[in-house]
């Protein structure tokens, strides 16, 4: 089911599922802005769903036939959430009933709110989660917009970057020789595409070919064609790739693995613009835009004798070179969040974003890989996600502290660090006496326990941390000496 009632209705629409009458007329008149649809179980809230397809929900988690349960609730949400993902379903918990609440935010709720029922904070929370939810509901039709657009597979915020998209939108409509340059995973391809998508050739073909991925003896008839009878297994007549490009833009990847004697060849092509097939001896005349890409230092090449300069100078007739991921101020963010979209969309999952601790991760790691490893890490994370979250562990990104720097953390992470840290430190100190270590950590032995069991800390913790620290003071010898004699 799409949303697109709202999409060309101005009325904000808000669902409200509650069972108790009382509470009923108490919210009919408590939003201002809203129609209100009021409905009494998951039925009545399943029909009113797909009549007005309402931004936000507040949902009571007890409902009937089970209203002193929660199940008829969470099978709510599981429905609402199917049908509609991006309404934003606000929880309202009994006053004692907190655990579940927490359940139907992994579920995918977007917030809760505990009884009594306080009108004007739910006001806030429902104004709140309507925001974000037009929010996403625009940023929705922007990408679809950027679909249609010559540079839609191209994500970039970085002033890096948008320099790129200016340079490419500017040289596009010529026929300049164009070089790409960058890391591997930067996404040169993509940039050659949007070259040809924003040229005048646009409706010819673009015909790619990596230099690097063909066996040398198989490129030349790659590139050029051949006769019948020209080799051993040419048994009919076969142009080559840059005349598939007639009319259209060949784009050569990995030119700096092009070997020295098709250097020349090529060289001669883009000086005379023909061609001549293996075993022939023809000239055909080929009218084709040239984009070049490698990862390598060309100029370092060139000194070393393995490419050559007269080609160089053809084929950077104008040159661009791609910023690696890391050097993109904001842009691993703003991609992982598209990937994770796409992912989520292609494999059916209910993972809406990621946590905190998993964005600063993203920002802060340095990407080797580039766009390649990010889009590769996020979509094992949308695979192994639990909950609504996709975590720093599910994308196997989990930095250590010295890494982490001046991440943003809560206040509730920063004390269960220094917690764990405090409690690992008194148990080595202590040589892992439980009744030393409450002591010197000012807690009951019981309490001790809960917080080993809570951080999933053995009654070794302060071993492993001698271990540990004996592996960084003296080598991996000492460290099995160590562990052996315990």
């Amino acid at each position: 089911m799409t949303q697109n009632r709202q999409d060309n209705d101005t009325t904000r629409y808000l669902l409200v599922v509650e069972d108790d009458k009382g509470l009923q007329s108490q919210l009919r008149w408590a939003f201002d802005g809203y129609e209100v649809i009021i409905a009494g179980d998951r039925s009545e809230a399943i029909t009113a769903l797909r009549r007005y397809e309402p931004g936000v929900v507040l949902l009571d988690l007890g409902l009937p036939p089970d209203p002193g349960g929660v199940s008829e609730g969470m099978a709510t949400l599981k429905e609402i959430l199917s049908l509609t993902p991006r309404t934003k379903v606000i929880i309202v918990t009994g006053d004692n009933d907190h655990a579940n609440a927490v359940k139907a935010i992994a579920n995918g709720a977007y917030d809760f709110h505990q009884k009594p029922a306080d009108p004007a904070l739910l006001a806030l929370l429902v104004e709140r989660a309507q925001h974000v939810y037009e929010l996403e509901l625009e940023n929705s039709k922007l990408q679809h917009h950027d679909e249609n657009m010559p540079l839609r597979d191209i994500i970039a915020i970085s002033p890096e970057m948008l320099k790129v998209c200016r340079t490419v939108e500017k040289i596009a409509p010529s026929d300049i020789t164009t070089l790409l340059l960058g890391a591997s995973g930067t996404g040169k391809e993509r940039f050659a595409r949007a070259l040809h998508h924003l040229s005048p050739r646009a409706g010819k073909k673009l015909v790619a070919i990596n230099c690097a991925a063909i066996p040398e003896n198989l490129l030349e008839s790659e590139l050029f064609g051949y006769e019948k009878g020209a080799f051993t297994g040419a048994s009919q007549q076969t142009p080559g790739r840059i005349e598939y490009a007639d009319g259209g833009t060949l784009f050569l990847d990995e030119i700096g693995d092009l070997p020295l004697d098709l250097q020349a060849k090529l060289l001669r092509f883009m000086q005379e613009r023909v061609v001549e097939r293996i075993g022939g001896r023809r000239e055909i005349p080929v009218d084709v835009r040239i984009v070049c890409a490698t990862h390598q230092n060309l100029e370092e090449q060139i000194q070393a004798g393995r490419f050559r300069e007269d080609l160089y100078y053809r084929v950077s007739e104008m040159t661009i070179e791609i910023p690696a991921l890391k050097d993109r101020d904001g842009d691993a963010a703003v991609l992982a969040k598209a990937f994770l979209s796409r992912f989520a969309a292609e494999l059916s999952s209910n993972v809406k974003g990621f946590d905190d601790a998993a964005i600063a991760a993203i920002e802060k790691y340095t990407w080797p890989g580039n766009v390649r490893e990010l889009e590769s890490r996020v979509k094992r994370g949308v695979i192994m996600a639990e909950g609504s979250q996709v975590t720093a562990q599910d994308m196997d990104l989990s930095l250590a502290e010295d890494e982490l720097g001046d991440m943003p953390l809560n206040l509730r992470r920063v004390r269960e660090t220094a917690e764990k840290q405090a409690i690992v430190r008194a148990m080595s100190y202590t040589e892992d006496n439980i009744s030393e270590a409450a002591s010197l950590l000012g807690v009951a032995r019981p309490t001790l326990y809960s917080m080993l069991e809570k951080y999933q800390l053995d009654k070794k913790a302060g071993r492993a941390e001698k271990a540990v620290t004996t592996k960084i003071a003296g080598g991996t010898d000492n460290v099995v000496s160590s562990v052996g004699r315990q």
